[in-house]
């Protein structure tokens, strides 16, 4: 285990929210816990509240994501709001330069654009997002390359004559996120923030780290690495209660293993009788690193994960099925990092 002394409450804590509809809600109930955890957030003293795109989802409300992020910096006032994140490949560059100059323009100094270069959805869905079959991701270096240029020109050597109207000229933080080793590496050659999905890829978290740390390089934007970690954080006051409301996230999980995506599920007694053996392995492989449990278990666990990470911001995300359970665990998390000793 790699230690760098840091205590939780030496680093930045921020939100990662997929906008849950839960079973027997809708979209619209949605975007109000949403817009409400924010809101809570913000004083707890979360850093950034960051939104997903996903499609073809039935449990997650957030597909048109720079939307839902004006919903959400409109009824905040300090709080980062951004996207964790934008799959680019779904979008013309053009597009999304001025949706977030828009954003940026409504709310200055508050909206990131993080990045990543996976559909967030299935093939046939992709297909329906993107009229072709031909973007796959790979060409997702010339679309970022497009991308800044139209924040910046001066990037672009080409003479440019389509401009960004809102966005040119922004100073809008463009992270790269990533669940392999490929966008560490590209963030950290351009100098860019890099956050890690270990909330899902727990297994590729500390090699994509060391291969972001080893390949960066200095830029006008950071001298220094900036890493976030994504991970998922069910916290109640007892071991046993939040090991109960986690299993509202093992079944989201579960049903997609079995391509049958479902809304977000209430909390059952005894998620083993629903598994195969294969399953609970599938399970433990994407998930098996989430952090389960009262405060104290948060705490000791949460260090650890620091300590194996050496990250500089940790982004906490919880599929819990009762939005007041969902605020509770936010809160726990939020005292859990301000805590001195």
């Amino acid at each position: 285990m790699m230690t760098n002394g840091k205590r939780l409450n030496e680093i930045k804590y921020s939100v990662l929210d997929l906008s849950p509809i839960i079973q027997g809600g809708n979209a619209a109930d949605s975007f109000k816990n949403t817009l409400d955890l924010a809101q809570h957030a913000e004083k707890w003293g979360y850093n950034r509240y960051w939104l997903a795109e996903h499609h073809n989802m039935p449990g997650i409300a957030s597909s048109a994501t720079s939307v839902v992020i004006g919903h959400v910096a409109a009824g905040t006032s300090k709080i980062r709001v951004g996207s964790g994140g934008i799959m680019l490949p779904n979008h013309a560059p053009l597009v999304i330069a001025e949706q977030f100059g828009t954003l940026e323009s409504l709310f200055p100094g508050r909206i990131d654009l993080g990045l990543g270069r996976a559909p967030g959805t299935d093939q046939v869905t992709a297909y329906a997002l993107r009229r072709e079959r031909r973007s796959d991701g790979q060409d997702f270096p010339e679309q970022l390359d497009e991308l800044r240029a139209y924040f910046n020109p001066e990037l672009d050597s080409q003479y440019r004559s389509v401009k960004a109207i809102p966005g040119e000229g922004l100073n809008i933080p463009i992270w790269l996120l990533g669940s392999s080793g490929y966008s560490a590496q590209l963030a950290g050659q351009l100098g860019l923030p890099f956050s890690f999905a270990s909330h899902f890829s727990p297994e590729n978290t500390l090699g994509a780290l060391k291969l972001y740390r080893r390949s960066f390089q200095p830029s006008d934007i950071l001298q220094e690495p900036y890493a976030m970690v994504g991970v998922n954080v069910i916290a109640a006051e007892t071991d046993q209660e939040a090991q109960l409301l986690a299993t509202s996230m093992q079944q989201q999980f579960l049903n997609l293993f079995r391509n049958n995506p479902s809304p977000l599920l209430p909390p059952v007694e005894n998620m083993d009788e629903q598994l195969s053996e294969y399953e609970k392995m599938l399970l433990d492989s994407r998930i098996g690193s989430s952090i389960v449990g009262s405060p104290q278990t948060v705490k000791a666990k949460l260090q650890q994960f620091l300590d194996e990470t050496q990250a500089d911001e940790m982004i906490i995300n919880a599929q819990i099925f009762d939005h007041k359970a969902r605020l509770n665990s936010f809160e726990i998390v939020s005292k859990v990092f301000k805590e001195m000793a």
